[in-house]
């Protein structure tokens, strides 16, 4: 695949740069008044000295600030534009993620019930560091201490059963628990670990 043609922004007439460059601090505070923040006041100007440095031509000279500030308020109305849409954008996502997140109390329960079911099937230290701290939200430092172990071996012994735990979920609900199905209807025991 060849590689993209490189393309240069049009060159800027003298008289538009020195116009510009001799009223960038007026710009520059139109803009922060605006925006509230300098950083984005700077984003919006480098943009618009960019957009507009090939449509100066039929601009007359006395004309020039005047109209770059048209220019400036047109950025600004739309980075507000933008802003609106990403936020309603984000909201959105939100509640989506809300939703997805509130599963039905009767299918977490089955959920709890199977893997409960499955944990109890791996070696009871194994066990019983999920039981602590997966669910009862027990502090690794704390499940360590309780069991006369440093805190980096529990959290070896953590991660472990949490291992051996996805196996036993994978041996017991096949490409369920790839797939993240939500009926846990699968009744067969799984081996022992």
């Amino acid at each position: 695949m060849d590689a993209p043609e490189r393309v240069d922004p049009p060159a800027v007439e003298p008289r538009v740069a020195d116009a510009l460059v001799a009223n960038h601090r007026a710009f520059l505070a139109y803009l922060e008044r605006r925006l509230g923040s300098r950083e984005a006041a700077e984003d919006v100007l480098q943009e618009a000295f960019v957009r507009s440095a090939g449509h100066t031509a039929d601009v007359p000279d006395d004309a020039l600030v005047p109209w770059f500030y048209r220019v400036l308020r047109n950025a600004v109305v739309d980075r507000f534009r933008r802003r609106g849409a990403e936020d309603r954008a984000l909201a959105a996502f939100a509640r989506e993620l809300d939703l997805a997140d509130a599963a039905p109390e009767e299918v977490r329960g089955e959920i709890c019930a199977c893997i409960g079911r499955l944990a109890g099937t791996l070696k009871p230290e194994y066990s019983a560091a999920l039981a602590a701290v997966d669910v009862h939200g027990t502090p690794v430092k704390d499940f360590a201490q309780q069991h006369g172990l440093t805190t980096s071996n529990a959290g070896v012994r953590l991660f472990r059963a949490r291992a051996a735990l996805r196996k036993q979920v994978a041996a017991s609900c096949g490409s369920c628990a790839d797939h993240g199905c939500l009926d846990c209807s699968c009744q067969q025991p799984p081996p022992e670990v």
